[in-house]
């Protein structure tokens, strides 16, 4: 009887974590990486099996072809349009995370008059939606003869990134005990040697978030980059993409899968490098008591 009503205990145990967590899960997952899929079927779908639902099936290549990699590679500038993506999204996530580094830590860490409404101004500048911004930006970036030039975007891009920064390091470098840093300091070294060595190693989560963050929403940017940009060869992806490979009302869908699908994955790259981290940072503080 005990041996029966233990097994019968293993698989009611088994029975409840499949349908709570591997059934929600596997949904959840079906739904995220489906877009992901659709792509990758469509880039290796000749033309006529696109359209054809009768006779093809939607969901895989039937007759799979490489042409439309080619026609990427051989055709456009994706590489260039590539290589600019991350270039701006490299550089201007450096920037920002620099400096939302060094505000976040003196709002977070030191005394001074104007220091609460800073960080208010810092949490109402990020509010302000970014649509709203792009025709004063034009004017700015024309009075500084930046209109058209890649440059453009190196200067606009941190200023929409840091306040998001600077408020989501405050609220995490005020989880480090600030007794670490007056330790330091106690033994000789400067405030900035105390947050070389001491916060930014207990802070790396947090930075690593914001980084990812940053670089993502520079990498997938679409308004400034059409209005502040005009070369071709200057452009980042996304806008690069909508503008030579849809051209009216005419789509070339067959290329337009593979871009997207290959856009996608230096970011995937860079998530499956620090997800602990990036996790860590989104879900608890540098220091848990």
């Amino acid at each position: 009887m005990t041996t029966k009503t233990n097994q019968w205990m293993r698989v009611r145990r088994v029975v409840i974590r499949l349908l709570t967590v591997y059934l929600p899960v596997s949904v959840l997952l079906l739904v995220v990486l489906l877009p992901y899929y659709w792509m990758l079927a469509m880039s290796l779908k000749p033309y006529p099996e696109m359209f054809n639902y009768d006779k093809f099936s939607p969901f895989w290549p039937s007759d799979p072809t490489l042409d439309h990699y080619k026609y990427l590679f051989q055709k456009t500038k994706f590489w260039i349009w590539f290589k600019n993506s991350g270039y701006v999204a490299a550089v201007t996530t450096a920037v920002s995370l620099t400096i939302s580094t060094l505000a976040a830590y003196s709002l977070a860490r030191l005394r001074f008059r104007g220091n609460v409404a800073i960080s208010l101004g810092v949490f109402i500048s990020y509010l302000v939606p970014g649509s709203l911004l792009f025709i004063p930006a034009v004017q700015i970036a024309s009075w500084l003869g930046l209109v058209g030039r890649q440059t453009a975007l190196l200067v606009f891009y941190p200023v929409g990134m840091i306040p998001f920064a600077i408020w989501v390091l405050m609220a995490y470098f005020q989880t480090i005990p600030p007794d670490l840093e007056e330790c330091a300091m106690v033994d000789g070294a400067t405030r900035l040697q105390a947050l070389r060595r001491i916060v930014l190693p207990l802070a790396l989560p947090g930075l690593i978030t914001v980084g990812i963050y940053n670089f993502t929403s520079a990498w997938n940017e679409f308004l400034y980059s059409m209005v502040l940009v005009y070369e071709a060869t200057e452009r980042t992806l996304p806008v690069a993409l909508t503008q030579q490979l849809a051209i009216g009302d005419h789509y070339y869908w067959g290329p337009l899968m593979a871009a997207a699908f290959l856009a996608g994955i230096p970011v995937v790259v860079l998530y499956s490098f620090v997800v602990d981290k990036y996790v860590s940072g989104l879900t608890g503080g540098a220091v848990k008591g």
